[in-house]
């Protein structure tokens, strides 16, 4: 780990501490924006120090990706805030003569507003659109500014709920194992090597459940999200059977 790299996990600790503090002792709900895994991990790490003032997590989404936290427990403090959280569709002006836009594409042109990536969360990219979740105070920013997506003109409006496209929809595959070790699992799922399975733990690609995986003999367990970046993520299905030859025939939920 790089100094550089040290100093931001110590200011993303301090800052979640600073959050935890406040919250509890003015009893009031306090948020953070947007994290990614690792952030999120750093969390996870932190969790036992945190949990006195109470916390929630939200992406906007089921299994999102990208999600903030809140500080401050509902039953002690009486009432309850929403995660300032807005749902945008992006849609081109001129579907027919529209790019196929990707994630990078739209995140690519988000960027290029000057927002800062706390302030978004995932992008959930259809046939040349997308829905984007993002923190309220800056959807009106850019519903305004978001006016093209590579060469494609693009019209931005915030939606009340979100709907998955056929594309973004798991797929369901199914893989048998000789158990339920994330490594094995893993390198079925996404067909590789058990070296190259092993690669992704060492270069700590692998995360459970929002938590960075460190050990790749960590049985997993129904329902269970996995990240393995590079690749997508899937959800662990809770439908086991065990074949003739011993093994188990499992079931997972992917998203490329």
């Amino acid at each position: 780990m790089t100094q550089d790299n040290f100093k931001e996990i110590q200011n993303l600790i301090n800052r979640y501490h600073d959050l935890a503090e406040r919250s509890y002792s003015q009893g009031i709900y306090t948020f953070i924006g947007f994290l990614g895994l690792s952030e999120q991990d750093v969390f996870w790490r932190e969790e036992q120090r945190l949990k006195y003032a109470g916390y929630s997590l939200n992406g906007g989404c089921d299994n999102a990706d990208r999600v903030m936290i809140r500080f401050g427990n509902a039953e002690e403090l009486g009432y309850e805030v929403p995660f300032p959280i807005v749902c945008i569709h992006i849609a081109p002006v001129m579907q027919k003569f529209a790019d196929d836009l990707s994630h990078r594409d739209f995140l690519g042109a988000l960027m290029n507003l000057g927002i800062e990536r706390s302030t978004i969360g995932d992008i959930k990219v259809g046939v040349k659109q997308a829905y984007l979740f993002c923190q309220d105070s800056m959807a009106e920013y850019i519903c305004d500014n978001l006016k093209q997506v590579r060469h494609t003109h693009v019209k931005c409006n915030m939606v009340e709920r979100y709907e998955m496209s056929e594309e973004e929809k798991p797929e369901t595959v199914t893989v048998q194992v000789q158990s339920l070790r994330v490594d094995a699992v893993i390198a079925k799922v996404y067909q590789l090597s058990r070296e190259r399975s092993l690669e992704l733990f060492r270069a700590g690609k692998v995360y459970v459940n929002g938590r960075l995986c460190e050990s790749n003999s960590r049985i997993l367990k129904p329902k269970e999200t996995v990240n393995a970046r590079g690749f997508g993520k899937f959800i662990l299905g809770d439908d086991f059977r065990e074949t003739r030859k011993g093994k188990l025939s499992v079931t997972a939920f992917v998203y490329r």
